[in-house]
């Protein structure tokens, strides 16, 4: 059972390092053994893709070493802290995927109403204060958070998101930096559109009625009740007719 898990973390560990949400020595990695509610960590220091079973350390949740002889990660208080507080978590991923690694670094947070997707799953993403690495600090800031979200930004640090399983928090780390990624490309198009709190009530209700999920509890994300459109409603229909004749005529002519 317990050398699955370790697998599983080595897994984990090798596909944050290939998609480069880590470099060298980054990040964290950590799982709850249901047997014993103990907990299998990477040890500091560590490059996760060249992570091996003797890399990973037992603890219990008071940090104490159960089985292993290297240091479990400088970040293991924040684990800790997720375990003990969210019982329905068993597992935890701290990586620095580099757009939302950057939005952190800019002190953004991700709590538009953007993407269904990220919505059902995960609701708002919020920014935690800026915290030293590897102290108590980092307890603190995401303390606000933990209860109602599944993954929170550091600033100026990276992201820690966590699960039921490890695919379920890496899944969630995914997300993120895909919302991130597509917000950043938005806001070069011009800005992202939020959706409206009336767009987001059919959500919730096609989210309990299809998905089965309630994101109620989850921290809501902000909502704009504004026109997204990007045509200016001062235009006529005559002027958007020749707007569109305009972008058809253009793509006629590139393909010629």
């Amino acid at each position: 059972m317990i050398n699955d898990l370790k697998e599983n973390i080595i897994q984990i560990c090798r596909l944050i390092y290939a998609k480069g949400f880590v470099s060298a020595t980054d990040g964290n990695v950590s799982i709850r053994i249901s047997e014993s509610g103990n907990i299998l960590t990477t040890a500091t220091g560590i490059s996760k893709g060249f992570l091996k079973s003797e890399d990973i350390i037992e603890i219990d949740l008071n940090g104490n070493i159960i089985s292993g002889n290297k240091k479990p990660s400088t970040e293991i208080a924040m684990h800790l802290f997720i375990y003990n507080q969210r019982k329905d978590i068993n597992a935890v991923v701290h990586a620095h995927p580099p757009y939302a690694t950057g939005f952190a670094t800019a002190r953004q947070d991700l709590t538009g109403c953007l993407f269904p997707e990220v919505i059902i799953g995960l609701g708002a993403i919020p920014l935690a204060d800026y915290a030293t690495p590897s102290t108590i600090e980092v307890v603190k800031s995401i303390e606000p958070f933990i209860h109602k979200t599944e993954a929170i930004l550091l600033s100026n640090h990276g992201v820690v998101a966590y699960g039921k399983d490890l695919l379920d928090a890496y899944f969630k780390l995914e997300k993120v930096e895909h919302a991130a990624h597509i917000t950043f490309i938005a806001r070069l198009l011009g800005g992202e559109k939020c959706l409206t709190s009336a767009d987001v009530e059919k959500l919730k209700s096609i989210s309990r009625t299809i998905y089965e999920k309630n994101f109620s509890e989850k921290l809501a994300c902000t909502t704009s009740d504004k026109n997204n459109t990007n045509i200016n409603n001062n235009n006529s229909e005559d002027d958007i007719r020749q707007f569109i004749k305009n972008i058809l005529g253009q793509s006629s002519g590139k393909q010629q």
